[in-house]
């Protein structure tokens, strides 16, 4: 799996044959294909493994910050930043899969699921840190990330460079709800 990562990653699932996925892992295509019945159960697996890596990201932020909303956010922000000024960020590689995959190849549904789910974490942080519209700020951010990740791929230069100050602002700017607006809304939730 790591050499198929690795070479998904760098030169896309369409170009990449299992030839050079065995190759690259040491091995054959037999025993590759012990364990995964087609390249396109391999593809299945990386996307699970992404989706699963981006889960445990997600979570390890919130366990580490148990309890402050704002103390999560500001890690998150953190995180954002370590990956756009990563040197081998090539964009996110969900992403990147997506673009290659018809819309129904098994992947799809879970690189569907896994984009979903990442709004929706944003979406509870925001109501978490009382913003007043949760929904559209995690739709801001969230577009606003993915399209850094994106144009990170067309060089290191521009408008992915100054996300991180963007998303600041932007938080820092979001309205929030007073105190007895925010017992009010939660209530009706």
């Amino acid at each position: 799996m790591v050499a198929a990562r690795d070479l998904f990653y760098r030169y896309g699932l369409h170009p990449v044959g299992v030839d050079a996925i065995a190759e690259a892992a040491l091995t054959n295509k037999m025993t590759l294909y012990r364990h995964f019945k087609s390249k396109d159960d391999l593809i299945v697996a990386y996307i699970k493994k992404l989706a699963d890596e981006g889960d445990e990201v997600w979570e390890r932020i919130i366990s580490e910050n148990s309890g402050d909303p704002q103390k999560c956010l500001d890690a998150w922000v953190d995180y954002v930043e370590d990956v756009l000024t990563n040197k081998l960020e090539r964009g996110c590689a969900i992403a990147n899969a997506a673009v290659e995959l018809d819309p129904e190849h098994p992947a799809r549904a879970l690189i569907e699921a896994y984009k979903r789910r990442k709004r929706a974490n944003l979406v509870k942080l925001f109501k978490a840190a009382r913003y007043r519209d949760p929904e559209l700020l995690a739709d801001e951010v969230f577009l606003l990330f993915e399209g850094a990740r994106i144009n990170i791929q067309c060089g290191k230069k521009g408008p992915a460079s100054r996300l991180v100050r963007m998303l600041r602002n932007l938080l820092a700017a979001g309205p929030r709800l007073s105190g007895s607006k925010a017992r009010r809304s939660q209530g009706a939730a």
